[in-house]
């Protein structure tokens, strides 16, 4: 059996790296900084699911008049609300007690679980990275509903937060084909003038996108379409260590250069303020406990866990250019 002074060096070291963790998860991709930055990582207490309140229609009340002409005073049914399903996920840090004899010093225990740790943490801001973008459904719907689910490449079909696209117009995001919808496939000569078709189906006032996403083939069509001029960059968006540009006053930013997680020919059009990345505050990115010993092995088990979701609160104001 591993010894309890092993498992007290993991647990104390799992804890002490667990807030810094969740951080790096906040920071490993632009959405999720833009998220953080806005305010929108917001821990949730509990419940049977995750509650995302929407603003679905304007206050119908609305009345030009004159003197005494009576106003329209009756109750104007404007929110309702999303339920999304709580999704979980976690790493595990093992040790066994053949390690821990061959690494006995203080100082060889705790280099190996650093490293280990180090690995585990790797691993779960990789995958959370890459489920951001996902549509739900790797492990048989375990995963994390991201991008392709709350801006779907189809918006008029599928159910999100227990709201069915196909009866309701305001829950539907804006997509457009290149070839299809606009006549050819993208190309550095034509990308802006796609670019601008989408954004302007998505601005509300002073409501418009403040960030969009590519994978690499967009991104290099639309900085090619640029090269001919100065460029404009993003400095804030350089500074937390993301390659940008600007379209309009959104930044156009990619996910993709090596083991990216954007899906192909994709560009999204986010409107950040009704995005949200919902964590439990107490399931994020936390060593479990008790801790866990197998009871046919020599070895020690740790669990590094994390529970929530992504929510979207407005879907109408989002959008995606894809081929």
């Amino acid at each position: 059996m591993a010894s309890p002074n092993l498992s007290e060096i993991v647990t104390t070291t799992l804890r002490n790296r667990s807030g810094k963790l969740a951080d790096n998860v906040s920071e490993s991709t632009v959405l999720l900084h833009r998220l953080k930055r806005k305010g929108n990582v917001k821990p949730v207490d509990g419940g049977r699911t995750i509650v995302q309140e929407l603003e679905y229609a304007e206050n119908s009340t609305y009345k030009r008049y004159s003197g005494y002409e009576m106003l329209n005073i009756a109750p104007s049914d404007v929110f309702t609300a999303a339920e999304f399903d709580w999704k979980q996920a976690a790493v595990a840090v093992s040790i066994s007690g053949l390690e821990e004899l061959q690494n006995s010093g203080e100082e060889k225990k705790i280099d190996l679980l650093e490293s280990r740790i180090k690995n585990a943490e790797r691993t779960m801001m990789n995958n959370m990275s890459g489920d951001v973008y996902s549509d739900g459904t790797a492990d048989g719907g375990k995963q994390i509903g991201g991008l392709q689910l709350l801006v779907a490449d189809s918006p008029s079909t599928g159910t999100v937060g227990g709201i069915n696209r196909a009866n309701y117009s305001f829950w539907r995001n804006i997509a457009q084909d290149a070839t299809t919808d606009f006549g050819a496939a993208a190309s550095a000569v034509n990308i802006q003038s796609y670019m601008n078709r989408i954004w302007l189906q998505l601005v509300r006032g002073t409501d418009r996108p403040d960030l969009i996403v590519a994978d690499n083939n967009y991104y290099r069509l639309y900085c090619e379409s640029l090269q001919s001029i100065q460029r404009i960059t993003s400095d804030d968006m350089a500074k937390a260590g993301f390659q940008s540009l600007k379209y309009m006053d959104a930044d156009v930013v990619f996910d993709g250069g090596y083991g990216g997680s954007a899906p192909a020919n994709h560009m999204y059009f986010l409107n950040t303020q009704y995005i949200h990345f919902r964590p439990h505050k107490d399931r994020n990115m936390v060593p479990l406990n008790p801790d866990r010993f197998s009871v046919n092995q020599d070895a020690m088990v740790k669990l590094v866990a994390w529970a929530g979701n992504m929510t979207l609160s407005n879907a109408f104001l989002q959008g995606v250019l894809k081929d």
